[in-house]
């Protein structure tokens, strides 16, 4: 038993570095709690101190503490957060859902027929393995990734290959039976299957269940906006009643439907559990008064949200400057000058961040700041010209205008897939060591002299076709001869075909790719340019200018933020006006806008070349949702900086 000068001292430690609404979320255990954390409202804080709270006041054991978390990183912040806060919190559960449910699934996977040592595959594993069917049923495996993130969606909604809900006759339906079947033939499972299989078992035993029940008699879950319902209904399994149980989260940055969160998970909260308790986190300790008004203002919008107005106590900064630029190139040339601007007045290049909402977006301001010399990095993805679809573009050019170019040949002689694999390849690379001949030509000899099977022989006979007909045209603008590739080669179809987020963001980079190639009149010239700007001097300093995507910005904070490309059919994405998500595009806005601490710049281009077509764009809807009170609008080119 603590006395009572132990109990003062221990509420004096955790809780007096908190602020009132804090520190009740930190206290509450006796009812279902939803903690509505705000932006930079200190939400891992409020975590972190509730479970030492629970520890040190005796409440519970650590082992008898569940605390799940949506990404690795996030678990490991909050580990060592806690090892500096409460020493005696070893022992307690915490990690991803899928670390968790792996634990568990270890412990009782031969009680629904998983083999105990069963291995975990990556995606390209569960690609091969679906490849591998495809073929097996005659279907064109570029398909594979479609029915590949057909699958993943499904096992995020907690449907299994022998649920009722799957159309056992459809062809997706067939390839998800068969799969599961072999990975678990293979004694292997996919991420889907570390929630989905954890869910059986808590259904066909009881008394399994009944365990973890028991066991824990705290959850706490960290981003509950981002659960999907495979996580919804683990979690509902493990905490029916809600006793003990606190969710955090946010439901104005719920920004990941796309990967099969729900929002309307944390917005029924109350209805699951009619006598829970929520406690709004509103002060903010990260930006200043007129990005929070204004952030607050915008998603004031969106109907289906619970309700909170993030404030602080600190000074009204600086108001946001809204500018408009003549077209794509201005505006990254405006932003290259403000950064410019920022850097004189001692912001450092690593505290500014630029915010694009599709990566295709980056291309224009990665040229301009290497033409400015400004160090920058790309976060969540590869530069534009290291991206994988622009270099197999870009390769087969350097086959037209170089034939001996032997990593180009390498490169697309399989692209798309041709049949023409490694043997082939190795055969290739072995006779034009021996003739001291380029790889074209040596594919060449070995298929005149009749040394290749007649499948591979005519695969490359096609290929051998296909660019001789390119190099008697190579003397087109670079445009042109790009959107020939695109189609003769089968490229455009391969990604058309695949019909997946990952193919439709290929596609959008390969529409600014060509964008680019309208500046140049020759093709040697753009692969010259092409080479200079991929082989300049890499910059691996920490102080940097990072761009991102908007959705890879959540959880991050900068100085100043550049938000680029605010105009309709960019942003709001067109696909999300098509699909009526206009409020989740609203979020990503509100993200976007409380990731600035200090200055926060909006632009938007008058003119824009989108698919290779100059238009007119109209201003972002959001813009106008934001109060004038805390905008500088500037339509011409004057730089405050």
């Amino acid at each position: 038993m603590q006395n009572t000068a132990e109990k003062l001292e221990i509420e004096d430690r955790l809780l007096s570095p908190l602020n009132p609404q804090q520190s009740e979320a930190v206290t509450t255990l006796d009812v279902p709690l939803l903690v509505l954390s705000g932006a930079g409202t200190g939400k891992t804080k409020v975590l972190t101190t509730k479970i030492s709270y629970i520890v040190e006041k005796g409440a519970a054991f650590p082992s008898q503490i569940l605390a799940v978390t949506f990404g690795n990183r996030a678990a490991q912040e909050m580990k060592e957060r806690l090892r500096q806060l409460s020493p005696d919190s070893d022992g307690v559960w915490l990690g991803t859902f899928h670390s968790i449910c792996a634990r568990i699934l270890r412990l009782h996977s031969e009680s629904i027929g998983v083999a105990e040592n069963f291995t975990i595959m990556d995606a390209d594993d569960q690609s091969k393995v679906i490849q591998q069917i495809l073929r097996e049923l005659n279907v064109d495996k570029r398909a594979a990734n479609a029915v590949a993130s057909k699958i993943s969606r499904w096992k995020d909604k907690g449907i299994a290959s022998d649920d009722d809900r799957i159309d056992g006759r459809s062809l997706e339906g067939k390839i998800y039976k068969i799969y599961q079947e072999r990975i678990t033939a293979y004694g292997s499972v996919d991420f889907g299957d570390l929630l989905l299989l954890v869910l059986r078992i808590f259904k066909k035993h009881p008394e399994i269940l009944q365990k973890y029940r028991n066991k824990f008699r705290h959850i706490l879950v960290d981003e509950y906006q981002d659960a999907n319902m495979a996580q919804y209904l683990w979690l509902r399994m493990l905490s029916p009643l809600g006793d003990g149980l606190c969710c955090v989260g946010d439901d104005d940055q719920s920004i990941y439907s796309w990967r099969g969160a729900e929002v309307g998970n944390i917005l029924r909260f109350e209805t699951d559990f009619p006598n829970s308790r929520i406690i709004r986190l509103e002060k903010n300790y990260r930006s200043v008064g007129n990005i929070l008004t204004a952030a607050s203002a915008l998603i004031a919008n969106n109907e289906n949200r619970f309700g909170k107005t993030i404030w602080t106590d600190g000074e009204s900064g600086e108001k946001i400057i809204l500018q408009q630029a003549y077209n794509g190139f201005d505006e990254a040339k405006m932003v290259a000058e403000r950064i410019e601007g920022l850097r004189s007045r001692g912001i450092r290049h690593g505290q500014m961040a630029v915010l694009v909402r599709a990566g295709f977006q980056t291309r224009e301001f990665e040229e301009r700041f290497m033409a400015y010399g400004l160090p920058y990095r790309i976060v969540g993805g590869l530069k534009f010209y290291d991206r994988r679809e622009i270099k197999d573009v870009i390769a087969y050019m350097r086959l037209i205008c170089q034939p001996n170019d032997g990593l180009a040949f390498e490169r697309i002689i399989n692209i798309p897939k041709r049949g023409v694999g490694a043997a082939a390849i190795a055969d290739f690379h072995a006779r034009a060591r021996e003739k001291n001949i380029s790889l074209y030509a040596a594919a060449r000899e070995i298929s005149a002299a009749n040394l290749l099977r007649p499948s591979v022989k005519a695969a490359l006979e096609e290929f051998v076709r296909l660019m001789e007909s390119l190099r008697q045209r190579k003397n087109l603008r670079p445009a042109d001869m790009a959107k020939i590739i695109l189609e003769e080669t089968g490229y455009l179809r391969m990604l058309r075909q695949e019909q997946t987020l990952e193919s439709q963001t290929r596609l959008e980079n390969l529409n600014e790719l060509l964008m680019a190639l309208e500046d140049f009149e020759e093709l040697a010239t753009f692969i010259e340019h092409v080479s200079l700007v991929t082989d300049g001097p890499r910059n691996y300093q920490d102080d940097v200018v990072t761009l991102m995507t908007l959705h890879g910005a959540k959880g991050s904070e900068y100085e100043a933020v550049f938000l680029v490309g605010w105009e309709e059919g960019i942003f709001p994405h067109n696909l999300a006006l098509q699909d009526g998500n206009l409020e989740e595009e609203r979020r990503l806005a509100y993200v976007g806008l409380t990731r600035a601490k200090r200055y926060a710049f909006i632009t938007y281009a008058a003119n824009r070349r989108v698919h290779n077509q100059w238009q007119a764009n109209m201003p972002s809807r959001f813009l106008s949702e934001l109060p004038a009170e805390q905008v500088i609008h500037i339509t011409s080119g004057r730089n405050f900086f």
